[in-house]
């Protein structure tokens, strides 16, 4: 009886793990831009920060058949195929490659929106075009989900890119303070120095002999400040999708 029960729980356990093992699809490579390979490590790396970020990290890219809009395209994919980390159109940063066009949109929705807002995703995607305008694209999609993933670990408003926060200064401005401090205490080992000038002179016969000012000339530069011009980089911007999702955006040539 005990092993019947046991066979028959086997029977039943075992498919839910195997079930529990799959990987969500990450990337819809529908343009034929990457090998079974490459789509196997972007899954994964998607698969992990977006663990860490409790949000869907995706790449669609297209051939653009119908030559729709890339934004709209975005928005109607949210909509249809409703990713999202632990629900349906939930946390989710997508890029959308037209390849028809060669235009990429970036979006962020829900809580992407509020840590990828439109400046950080025109960030990420200036950091990507080069890639994507030499054929690199797993590099492009590669940089562009460690990034973003990167991005969020800083809170909303913050510039991630301020050199304040970059590893290699931090760790420049450390070995400077402790070469500061090793000095310093190395200099204060040697005993301190009592003898001064003071210790030899003699302050009653001491004293000024001459004093002379002449003025000689003054010099006066000028420099003409440039004025910022109207126009600006980048482009696109958020949105909302046609199902009432919002979300935040950047988009541009490759």
């Amino acid at each position: 009886m005990f092993l019947a029960l046991f066979a028959a729980f086997a029977l039943v356990a075992i498919p839910g793990e195997a079930a529990a093992q799959v990987q969500k699809p990450l990337i819809y490579d529908e343009a034929g831009l990457l090998n079974p390979e490459q789509i196997g490590k972007l899954t994964e790396l998607a698969s992990v920060y977006g663990g860490e970020r409790e949000t869907d990290f995706l790449i669609v890219t297209s051939k653009n058949a119908d030559n729709g809009d890339v934004k709209k395209m975005t928005q109607d994919f949210y909509d249809q195929h409703a990713p999202g980390y632990d629900k349906p159109h939930g946390n989710a940063a997508i890029l959308m490659l037209d390849m028809r066009n060669r235009e990429v949109y970036l979006a962020g929705f829900y809580k992407a929106k509020e840590y990828l807002d439109d400046g950080r995703l025109t960030k990420i995607r200036t950091k990507i075009t080069s890639d994507l305008t030499s054929g690199d694209y797993e590099l492009a999609f590669e940089t562009f989900i460690a990034t973003a993933h990167r991005y969020m670990g800083y809170r909303p408003g913050v510039n991630p890119d301020n050199i304040l926060f970059q590893f290699w200064f931090q760790l420049t401005v450390s070995l400077v303070l402790a070469g500061v401090v090793v000095g310093m205490m190395a200099y204060h080992s040697g005993g301190r120095v009592t003898v001064t000038r003071q210790t030899y002179e003699d302050a009653g016969t001491s004293a000024i002999l001459d004093k002379n000012d002449r003025y000689l000339h003054t010099t006066t530069t000028r420099q003409k400040i440039e004025k910022k011009s109207g126009g600006s980089g980048g482009g696109g911007g958020g949105g909302t999708t046609g199902g009432g999702h919002s979300h935040s955006g950047s988009r541009g040539s490759f």
